[in-house]
């Protein structure tokens, strides 16, 4: 039934669904469900894929009786600012975390950028994200090292010795630029190859075909990128001067 658990029948025809490409918000019109629901549930279980019907369900039955037999870990969700309400915004970061997973990132580093982008401050401790997250300070560690790596995060030192990890407002400017590098990079070691398979083999044209494309593309995503931010930062135009003394010199 709408709103409760997904049952065996409608997992099947979520499968059937995946078979037929149709897209998530149609399996989920013709469920009745929100897409969210079907998100998640095709995330958690092999991606489109790799999704099937009966596995799905013995998985979501098994988290079920465990669940049950030891103490629920909920994440704790801090009092609300702003009038918000603690409850939607703990679901709007689930859906938020699954769209960052169905985009290719991992489900720990998903959750960690969920939980500082849906801050004000934009910025947590380690602490902080393992008890909002109830994860290991290993996971928080793991997860932290790798969106630095990708430009989503960066550190800074708060009190005493405590470091606090931080998105900035720019944060995908930041990543876009991250890739663009590291695309840059493959471009350089896919010509160096080139010499090294000889010139004119179907192998080293191979090569340089992939450096030219994506040397494209890296300039194209770095200049774009800084024509958006540049555009969205710049401050609003001086307002037109009117009246009578508009054309005195």
């Amino acid at each position: 039934m709408p709103g409760g658990r997904l049952t065996q029948q409608e997992r099947r025809q979520i499968a059937l669904g995946l078979a037929d490409n149709l897209a998530y918000a149609e399996i989920a019109r013709r469920l009745e469900r929100p897409t969210s629901t079907i998100t998640r549930e095709v995330t958690r279980n092999g991606g489109p894929a790799g999704y099937r019907a009966d596995a799905a369900h013995r998985a979501t039955e098994h988290r079920a009786h465990r669940r049950t037999r030891s103490a629920p870990r909920t994440p704790r969700t801090p009092p609300q600012p702003h009038g918000r309400d603690a409850g939607e915004v703990r679901a709007y970061e689930e859906v938020f975390t699954t769209v960052m997973i169905g985009s290719g990132m991992p489900t720990m580093m998903s959750r960690v950028v969920a939980a500082l982008v849906l801050t004000d401050s934009g910025s947590l401790t380690a602490a902080e994200l393992v008890q909002h997250l109830q994860v290991s300070p290993a996971a928080v560690s793991k997860a932290i090292a790798f969106l630095e790596s990708q430009g989503f995060v960066r550190r800074e030192r708060g009190e005493g010795r405590r470091e606090r990890y931080v998105v900035d407002d720019d944060v995908y400017y930041q990543s876009m630029m991250a890739t663009a590098r590291a695309t840059a990079q493959v471009v350089a070691t896919a010509r160096q190859g080139v010499p090294v398979l000889r010139p004119g083999t179907p192998a080293a044209t191979r090569l340089e075909n992939i450096a030219r494309f994506l040397d494209f593309v890296s300039e194209s995503t770095a200049r774009a990128a800084e024509q958006a931010r540049d555009i969205l930062h710049a401050g609003p135009a001086p307002a037109a001067q009117t009246g009578a003394g508009a054309g005195e010199v």
